[in-house]
């Protein structure tokens, strides 16, 4: 489904990136990890366009997108889903119109039908009843689950995740782990950026360590939990330098 080969990445002539290389399969959930710096949300926003690249190759289902241009990512847009870190709501919209918007813009749903469709994604995220409210009166939690709501609403082929339990307690972030278990289920191919270690072994089938502009090691969750000299499973048991 992605595939990312020789990625270069930059700012202000500093390399972040120099040769990055990774695949994820359809259906698949692959954890990011790295330390504090390591530029792991600046791979996810080139993978929409969001960060330009100084060389290398991004494919969405065998299609080459990393030469596109602003229009051409619109339709990369549709089906790659981005889940901010802060849920990345409109302030002055309701939480209906905050899902509704990518609806309004891309589909030719009537209002009854968008109306229908966001308020059982609601229910089903366990957030009944909120719709008419604002973000500023939500919790963190529930900020996150409803980006996720308008992440998902377009029923997307690929969502990327972006630290989406940061900030949150225990029970929030199982929440939100048990929703992208869910859409997992479903067959949804994922990334997921993480500085939560419980997180990514919870719901990846498998983990790369970016480090020093590379992925350094990758391996499949259940081999990581029984190889204990790992550079990955150090780095989970924070002995990582």
């Amino acid at each position: 489904m992605i595939s990312v080969k020789n990625l270069s990445i930059g700012f202000d002539q500093k390399i972040i990136h120099k040769d990055v290389s990774f695949d994820v399969a359809e259906g698949e959930c692959v954890g990011l990890l790295g330390g504090s710096g390591a530029g792991k949300s600046v791979i996810l926003r080139s993978l929409i366009g969001l960060e330009k690249i100084y060389s290398g190759e991004i494919k969405i289902e065998d299609e080459i997108v990393s030469n596109y241009k602003e229009n051409d990512w619109i339709k990369i847009r549709k089906k790659v889903a981005y889940v901010f870190q802060n849920g990345a709501l409109f302030d002055s919209m309701s939480v209906f119109d905050n899902i509704a918007y990518p609806l309004r813009e891309h589909t030719t749903l009537t209002e009854t039908e968008i109306y229908n469709q966001i308020i059982t994604l609601l229910n089903d995220f366990n957030l009944p009843n909120i719709h008419e409210r604002l973000p500023s009166q939500l919790s963190g939690g529930m900020q996150k689950r409803v980006g996720l709501a308008r992440a998902i609403i377009m029923s997307p082929k690929v969502i990327l995740y972006d630290e989406p339990t940061a900030g949150l307690d225990p029970a929030n972030t199982v929440k939100i782990q048990q929703l992208i278990l869910k859409l997992k289920d479903k067959g949804t191919t994922s990334i997921l950026v993480t500085h939560d270690m419980e997180t990514a072994i919870n719901v990846c089938d498998r983990i790369c360590l970016l480090h020093e502009g590379v992925i350094a090691e990758s391996g499949m969750v259940k081999e990581i939990k029984s190889d204990a000299n790992s550079f990955l499973q150090r780095f989970i048991r924070g002995y990582y330098e």
